[in-house]
């Protein structure tokens, strides 16, 4: 693997190709199958990973056993940052949504290299910032947007991530199941489903099997608004 995907990380944005290729060697990987889990809520944890091929999610389980989907990451995000510095229980579940791959670091290689390395420590504070940002959007989302608007923001993100635009819409292979996108957005599945028959008799998108296609981007934006 080049470094391209490391790069794509905002922790190591700002690294040159040697300082990339050194660090690459000092860290670990991990393969998992569908529906392997990485690690679970709870379980001790002090390593940052970056996902380089595959699709993974990140989920909690409530005290009655209920799901929330919190995050679906792909190639170049990274997951685990709180644990570097604060090196305790991990607080969601993480498990392959694909065939995926992962770079591992660990809490006291990250040390060593923060040292002297500015651009890397305002990688990392951006990283921080805006998991903290999208946690506020998604709490002001349940709290002012409708279920239709919560799934039509979550295809468009799912969209600008994992899509492919071709003559009829954009493909979205999100590989994830109905329950698994109505985890996402906080909602039951026979709503979820709803919103999408809905849009897809107004000729805004198709649904396929794990994947969708955008006919229409433009009012999707509006509905998400």
């Amino acid at each position: 693997m080049t470094n391209d995907v490391l790069r794509q990380a905002p922790l190591f944005s700002a690294l040159d190709d040697e300082a990339a290729s050194a660090l690459r060697s000092s860290m670990g990987e991990n393969r998992l199958r569908r529906g392997e889990v990485l690690f679970h809520e709870g379980d001790p944890g002090d390593k940052l990973y970056i996902v380089t091929d595959g699709k993974v999610k990140l989920g909690r389980t409530s005290s009655d056993g209920r799901e929330n989907l919190l995050a679906i990451l792909g190639p170049g995000q990274m997951f685990g940052e709180l644990s570097l510095f604060d090196p305790g229980p991990r607080s969601a579940t993480v498990t392959a949504v694909t065939e995926t791959t992962f770079l591992s670091l660990s809490h006291d290689d990250l040390l060593r290299w923060l040292e002297g390395r500015p651009g890397v420590s305002l990688g990392l504070l951006a990283q921080l910032a805006g998991r903290l940002r999208k946690t506020n959007e998604v709490v002001a989302d349940l709290v002012f947007s409708d279920v239709p608007g919560r799934v039509a923001k979550a295809l468009l993100d799912l969209a600008d991530r994992f899509g492919r635009t071709a003559d009829d819409g954009v493909h979205v292979h999100h590989d994830l199941t109905q329950e698994e996108l109505a985890q996402l957005v906080g909602a039951s599945r026979e709503t979820v489903n709803k919103a999408l028959a809905d849009f897809a008799s107004r000729g805004w998108l198709r649904l396929e099997p794990r994947s969708v296609v955008i006919h229409d981007v433009e009012r999707m934006r509006r509905r998400a608004r």
